[in-house]
């Protein structure tokens, strides 16, 4: 279902910008699809968007309200229903890729029934899978894997496909959560997926295509985090990568959410997950690191990258502050290409 634009994003009182990345995403990728932002009491955060009712929303033109949060359990909360309420009276969409359906916040369904206005539930599928096969296919894939959740798995990808596409390669992402979703306008949020299907959800996504084509694979989770390595362990095998990029965010204390947990060794990471990828691609390789400095002071992130590339013999970048250019190239001298 494709989402009518422009998009007025909320963000509630999230209190931090990883409890707004999906609205973050959305304004950093699609800027031009977003005309400003809702913010709630308590909020600490911002997207950099013109702050907003739901009224001056509608006034600029808004087509379809966001939620943009991403609490842990996806849930709506009260506070939310009657901002909610008032978009679709005033003539909007309402798209999430929360857990909760929207259908769930009581009157809602009814309210935009009559109305006859969207309410987009990006996160739960519209289709049935079937069981991932491991059959190989042709075309070639790239997927983004990570010490951590919420680490730059979505953003690396995005970036990797933008340069791609910048020296004339056949490139397309393909979305696996909601913020993804969003931001290319279609894909599966494979965390929605029943366990069995997930890898055969992700193969549909990344069909075979032809030779020279690469599907960049979103990444979800972590095969280290307690919380989510089955959904990384299923997208794994379905995407059949012939290439992964390791993410990570170097100044956490631990894993996000579980305190008790510290987060692994990059060289760990990256051989557990190459691994794992080779039993549907026996060929798989990693390809680069791909570190979120955005929490570093400029010289200690340039010493990080320089250093963990030195010592893991491949290339290591930010993706939004030094661009993954040196990862393409990196696999244009390995011969995917």
């Amino acid at each position: 279902m494709e989402l009518k634009r422009p998009y007025l994003l909320f963000i509630g009182a999230a209190r931090d910008d990883l409890a707004a990345k999906t609205a973050y995403g959305v304004a950093y990728w699609r800027p031009e699809w977003s005309i400003g932002q809702v913010r709630l009491d308590g909020c600490t955060t911002t997207l950099g968007l013109p702050d907003m009712s739901v009224e001056e929303g509608a006034a600029k033109g808004a087509k379809t309200m966001v939620i943009g949060v991403a609490n842990r359990g996806g849930a709506i909360a009260d506070s939310w229903h009657a901002p909610m309420r008032k978009a679709v009276e005033l003539g909007m969409d309402l798209a999430s890729g929360l857990h909760n359906s929207l259908t769930e916040v009581p009157g809602l369904g009814d309210l935009a029934k009559g109305l006859g206005r969207q309410l987009v539930d990006v996160r739960i599928p519209d289709r049935d899978f079937a069981v991932g096969s491991g059959v190989k296919r042709t075309g070639k894939r790239l997927l983004t894997v990570g010490t951590d959740v919420s680490c730059g798995k979505m953003f690396t990808a995005l970036a990797i496909e933008r340069e791609m596409q910048r020296r004339g390669l056949k490139a397309d992402f393909r979305a696996t959560g909601q913020t993804g979703i969003l931001i290319a306008g279609s894909g599966v949020s494979v965390d929605a997926v029943i366990a069995d299907f997930i890898s055969g959800a992700t193969e549909w996504l990344a069909p075979d295509n032809t030779p020279d084509h690469w599907d960049l694979v979103e990444g979800q989770g972590s095969l280290f985090h307690p919380s989510y390595a089955g959904v990384t362990l299923g997208l794994v095998h379905g995407a059949q990568p012939d290439a992964l990029v390791v993410c990570h965010e170097p100044t956490r204390p631990h894993k996000r959410g579980i305190p008790h947990q510290p987060l692994p060794d990059l060289k760990d990471c990256m051989e557990l997950h190459v691994q794992a990828a080779k039993l549907t691609n026996p060929a798989a390789r990693c390809v680069g690191f791909s570190i979120n400095t955005s929490r570093m002071p400029a010289a200690d992130a340039d010493a990080y990258l320089k250093a963990t590339a030195s010592r893991l013999g491949l290339p290591c970048v930010d993706s939004v502050k030094t661009g993954v250019a040196p990862i393409v190239d990196h696999m244009g001298t390995l011969g995917l290409l």
